[in-house]
C-alpha cells in the first residue's frame, strides 16, 4: 500500500496516465524526466494506480500498458458532435463511484437540455436489480447523461426503451448491424450482452423531471474479465468482437452515442414512446420467443409478442396476453 505520509498529487498521478496512454513502453527515468520528479516519485505513482485496478506491465525497458487507451477528452468529444446545442456541459472525470451519481448531484439546469459525464474509472457501477458493472480500466464506455424534462413526457416508463434505440441506431450506423434490443434495457449481439442502460429519475408528476441515463458498453474486455463474467453465468460480448479492428475511438463514440441520445430525448418530450415504438420492435431479439419473467414473487411462462404503448412487454400465457412494466427476462430452455 501507498505510504499514506507521502501522499501521491492526483494531477501527477493523471499526467503518468497520459503519457502510457499510448500503450508504448516508457523507461523510468524518462517518466521522471517529463514529469520533473524521482524515480522513486514514478515508482509511487505507478503502483497508485495499480491500486486503481489500472494494470501496468513492468519490464526491463520500463513501464506499459497492455493496450494504449483513448483517454476521455471533453473538447474532442464535443468537436466530434454534429450537434450539441442541446448540450449543457460535459464533465470528465479521472475515477468517481458512479456517473449516475454524479449526474444526481450536478444535473442539467435548464430544461430540454443535458449534461453528460465520462469516467475513466467506476468504482461502483451499477446495473439494473442491483447488480455491479464491470468494466477494467480503458475496456469499455462508462457514461451518463442527465435531462431535465419540462414535465413528465407522455409514456414516461419507456424511455428505457427509447434510449436503447437511440443507441442501437448509433451501432447500426457504424456497422454493428446485428445488435438488437431486450427488454426493458439490454443490447445483444448474437445473445450476449454488449451494452446495458440505467435510468434514474426523480421530479413530481405534474413538474419538471431531472432524469439520469447511465451507459454501459463493453468496447475491448480482457480475457480475465470475460472469464470472470462467465463463471457468473454472463454471457458478454465487446465491441471489438462485433466490428473489428476498426474502431472509433472512445470519444468518438461517446459522441456518436450523445448525438443519438439528444435527437430521441427531443422528440420524447414532445411525442412519447409512438414515434419509436415500430422501430423499437424491428430491434426486438425477443420477439415470438419462448420466455420466462422472473418477478419478486412469479415467474410467467409464455411467447413474447413485442411492446404495448406504454412500453411495457406483452406476453402470450396460458391465461391470454400479459403486460408486465418490469421484471427480469430470459429464453425458455427447450
Amino acid at each position: 500500500m501507498t505510504n499514506q505520509s507521502e501522499p501521491i498529487d492526483i494531477p501527477r498521478r493523471e499526467q503518468l496516465l497520459k503519457l502510457l496512454a499510448d500503450g508504448a513502453t516508457h523507461s523510468g527515468e524518462r517518466l521522471a524526466e517529463q514529469l520533473n520528479i524521482t524515480r522513486a516519485a514514478v515508482w509511487k505513482a505507478i503502483n497508485a494506480l495499480r491500486e486503481l485496478g489500472i494494470d501496468i506491465e513492468s519490464q526491463h525497458q520500463g513501464y506499459k500498458l497492455p493496450i494504449a487507451v483513448d483517454l476521455y477528452d471533453a473538447a474532442r468529444i464535443r468537436n466530434a458532435m454534429h450537434d450539441h446545442l442541446n448540450l449543457q456541459r460535459i464533465d470528465v472525470l479521472f475515477t468517481v463511484d458512479s456517473t449516475n451519481r454524479y449526474i444526481t448531484d450536478h444535473p442539467a439546469t435548464r430544461s430540454d437540455q443535458a449534461v453528460l459525464c465520462v469516467t475513466e474509472i467506476q468504482q461502483a457501477g451499477r446495473g439494473r436489480r442491483g447488480r455491479s458493472w464491470v468494466a477494467p480500466f480503458g475496456s469499455g464506455i462508462c457514461m451518463s447523461l442527465g435531462w431535465l424534462f419540462d414535465s413528465m413526457p407522455p409514456a414516461f416508463s419507456a424511455l428505457s426503451l427509447v434510449v436503447g434505440v437511440a443507441l442501437t441506431r448509433a451501432l447500426h450506423s457504424i456497422g454493428a448491424h446485428e445488435v438488437g434490443l431486450k427488454w426493458p434495457n439490454d443490447l445483444l449481439w448474437r445473445g450476449r450482452k454488449l451494452a446495458g442502460v440505467l435510468i434514474e429519475m426523480r421530479g413530481e408528476p405534474d413538474g419538471p423531471a431531472h432524469v439520469v441515463i447511465g451507459i454501459g458498453l463493453n468496447l475491448q474486455l480482457p480475457e480475465a474479465s470475460k472469464q470472470q463474467l462467465l463463471e457468473q453465468q454472463a454471457h458478454v460480448t465487446d465491441l471489438h468482437e462485433v466490428c473489428g479492428t476498426q474502431l472509433l475511438s472512445r470519444n468518438e463514440l461517446v459522441a456518436l452515442f450523445t448525438t443519438h441520445l439528444l435527437q430521441v430525448l427531443t422528440v420524447f418530450a414532445r411525442d412519447g414512446f409512438a414515434p419509436f415504438v415500430n422501430e423499437w420492435q424491428r430491434y426486438d431479439v425477443l420477439s415470438k420467443a419462448e420466455v420466462n419473467v422472473l418477478q419478486a414473487d412469479r415467474t410467467v411462462a409464455g411467447i413474447a409478442r413485442g411492446v404495448s404503448e406504454d412500453g411495457s412487454l406483452l406476453v402470450e400465457t396460458a391465461q391470454g396476453v400479459q403486460r408486465f412494466v418490469s421484471g427480469e427476462v430470459s429464453l425458455r430452455a427447450r
